[in-house]
């Protein structure tokens, strides 16, 4: 992957309500999370570049292994509730039952209640309301129970 391309990810991270992006080409992978803080670049082997603070990069890179996520089944459109003024399904620190629906995709017109396939805590919503997803793309990370 060459320099532009890396430029242009950064690019779409810094114009997108997106926090992290994780992209993986081949051997290659590079995750980019948006910072509060001026971000420092980490070689993490010779197919790796890993955009980390300098003070938890040891602690991040043990829980990025770690990490467990409830993802999109399908592209569509995010939505954290069922109504615009009903509250959303999760919030974080929410415990959830295997089965229990976590938020709803809307992909042609059609409204895709997302279950949990596990009993899990929900640790962070990783996406807006009303955002665009990918399919696979991590919409809460969460800790198994």
């Amino acid at each position: 992957m060459d320099l532009e391309k890396v430029e242009g990810l950064v690019r779409i991270l810094e114009n997108s309500s997106l926090n992290t992006m994780s992209i993986k080409d081949g051997d290659f992978k590079i995750v980019m999370s948006k910072l509060d803080h001026p971000p420092v670049l980490a070689q993490g082997g010779a197919s790796q570049l890993v955009y980390e603070s300098p003070a938890t990069e040891k602690q991040e890179n043990s829980e990025e292994e770690n990490e467990v996520h409830i993802t999109s089944p399908i592209v569509g459109t995010f939505y954290s509730a069922s109504g615009p003024d009903i509250p959303a399904f999760v919030t974080v620190g929410d415990t959830v039952k295997a089965g229990d629906t976590v938020c709803i995709l809307e992909a042609m017109k059609m409204m895709n209640e997302i279950t949990a396939d596990f009993d899990c805590e929900i640790e962070a919503v990783l996406v807006s309301n009303e955002q665009k997803v990918e399919y696979g793309q991590p919409l809460f990370r969460v800790r198994k129970l």
